[in-house]
């Protein structure tokens, strides 16, 4: 990005397909691979249908590229070693960067594009300027006041756009980061005592997970104890919110002032009761927790949203989790809770130099704070475009520079008094109104081609494909019973003259029938709920031109979703 060129970036787990059709839609002239195996399994279709100027391999031996030869071919160590030879002939830095640099770079100038993740159609390419990532390395630290000695460890791709913007800001101030994997992340965090920690929520669900099992299989007096400090300390830190003005409400009308008092009073004495209980657990139990898994300054968590209890049981036992939120399209980040107030529920308030509102969706009036409607963000680091699509572009970003995030949130309102007197700003989300689902693993996932491919099913009537902020997708289904029926009868699961099926067995059958018909995709079902009325316009659930108001599905199902994942 110094020479003025432009990066795009994908993983190395990309289809052939996918990744042939980035390289030809951004023009690019250039490979650079992680390992021989990367190349070799993309050589064929690439050196037929594009053209490689030369081949950049990050680690293992180049002699065993398929194409190794054909096209020149360049070791992470050779183009150090190149840099070193030209710095030789221009002593003086600004002279030997002159031999790279055609044209001056310009801050709205594109660095890099970045392809959202998609299972239909073709990936869209964001195109990130300088501008846009130099507004995330100037101002994540009011998020993160990190210092020179601070370790980071991290787990993400380093493509990823919430990764390199944690990248460049722990770089740009001299900080070490440490680079993980699922396998390792147990024995590193163990290792390295990280001060901080960048992930998504997952990682933290697997935190959580991890320590509840711990508790779990211990002695029954160990696990009365434990589980009785951690209880302690969720009251102790609930009724510490209150007090403090951090506890989130949308009550948009502001509490009386002798109410205030008289909260904030009892919430103290609360709190003072139970402070020395919590102190208590936190010398006998949160300090094993806190040796095991390091991270003695805060977790950062993005690219989906943090589980309520994860969120409460990480703050009880003292170990801070500030989330945030961002997309592929602004830089990433736009809303981050912060250090000093940190508020559970919610993203935190905007960053510096961005601006929230929130809209009705139909007519795009702005709403009042504590409404909900779609979240639409302004900002330096929102998006140019996307690449050569400029019909996408409009459909998302207006001609003021507000971007529809697509998601469904709403503002905190501003309260001088109260349990909330803090919260006023904060951004609140409530889902997607778009259709793409965001899997706590970070992963981004379009659900119409699944939805499609289950629908050439006979015994599938309607389905939703539902698993945002989930591991895994799941669906809800409305069975067509009477080919349900046949189904099972030809496949001897019940009677011949059976007149009806158990929930049990038609779930089973069901399931099959999903693997069956969507084992082509990108992404798989897992759990399912069944429910036995269709979705009608006279019930609200389809519009007029009789398509699935996913939103509304999901709400009226919220308990039923959850459930499926317990």
């Amino acid at each position: 990005m110094a020479t003025g060129a432009i990066n795009v970036v994908r993983g190395s787990r990309s289809s052939v397909e996918e990744l042939l059709q980035i390289y030809d839609h951004s023009e690019s002239v250039a490979l650079a691979v992680d390992s021989p195996e990367l190349f070799n399994r993309i050589a064929e279709a690439f050196s037929s249908k594009v053209v490689m100027k030369f081949v950049i391999l990050l680690w293992g031996d180049k002699s065993s590229l398929a194409s190794e030869g054909k096209i020149p071919v360049f070791n992470y160590r050779e183009i150090l070693d190149l840099g070193r030879e030209s710095r030789k002939s221009a002593p003086d830095f600004n002279d030997a960067r002159q031999q790279y640099v055609h044209e001056a770079i310009n801050s709205d100038d594109i660095a890099t594009l970045v392809y959202t993740s998609g299972t239909t159609g073709n990936p869209k390419g964001v195109m990130l300027t300088h501008r846009n990532l130099l507004h995330q390395i100037k101002n994540l630290w009011d998020v993160v006041p990190a210092e020179v000695g601070d370790r980071f460890l991290s787990m993400l791709p380093p493509w990823h756009a919430y990764e390199r913007a944690c990248e460049y800001f722990i770089f740009t101030y001299g900080i070490e980061q440490v680079y993980t994997t699922v396998r390792n992340l147990k024995d590193d965090l163990r290792h390295y005592q990280p001060n901080y920690i960048i992930s998504v929520p997952l990682v933290y669900e697997t935190l959580y997970s991890g320590i509840q099992k711990q508790i779990s299989t211990s002695s029954a007096a160990r696990k009365f104890i434990a589980l009785t400090f951690i209880r302690i300390s969720l009251a102790y830190m609930e009724f510490k919110r209150i007090y403090e003005g951090t506890y989130l409400t949308r009550n948009q009308k502001q509490p009386s002032y002798l109410a205030s008092v008289y909260d904030w009073l009892w919430a103290r004495i609360v709190a003072a009761i139970l402070w020395p209980l919590h102190m208590l657990g936190k010398k006998l139990v949160y300090s094993k927790i806190h040796s095991a898994i390091g991270i003695s300054k805060a977790g950062i968590s993005g690219g989906g949203s943090l589980p309520p209890h994860v969120d409460k049981f990480f703050e009880a036992i003292g170990v801070k989790v500030q989330n945030g939120y961002g997309l592929t399209e602004t830089s990433p980040v736009i809303a981050a809770r912060r250090p000093n107030c940190n508020v559970l529920g919610s993203v935190g308030p905007p960053i510096r130099h961005t601006e929230f509102k929130v809209v009705e969706s139909e007519t795009g009036e702005v709403l009042l704070p504590g409404s909900t409607g779609i979240v639409k963000v302004r900002g330096p680091q929102v998006m140019k475009g996307y690449y050569k699509n400029p019909g996408a572009t409009e459909q998302v970003l207006d001609e003021d520079g507000w971007l529809n995030t697509g998601d469904i949130g709403w503002i905190a309102p501003h309260h001088s008094t109260g349990r909330s007197r803090r919260c006023g700003g904060v951004v609140v989300l409530e889902g997607r109104a778009k259709d793409t689902i965001v899997l706590s693993t970070g992963e981004n996932v379009e659900p119409v081609e699944l939805e499609e491919a289950a629908m050439r099913s006979s015994l599938i009537q309607q389905i939703v494909v539902v698993g945002q902020d989930q591991r895994r997708l799941g669906a809800i289904i409305v069975p067509n019973k009477d080919e349900v029926l046949l189904a099972a009868k030809k496949l001897s699961i019940v009677d011949v003259n059976a007149s009806d099926l158990s929930k049990d067995k038609m779930t089973s059958l069901l399931y099959e029938e999903l693997r069956k018909w969507t084992s082509g995709c990108s992404f798989q079902i897992g759990p399912i709920l069944i429910v036995d009325e269709p979705f009608t316009i006279d019930s609200g659930f389809m519009t007029p031109t009789m398509k699935i108001r996913r939103d509304r599905v999901v709400a009226q199902y919220k308990e039923q979703i959850e459930n499926l994942y317990k």
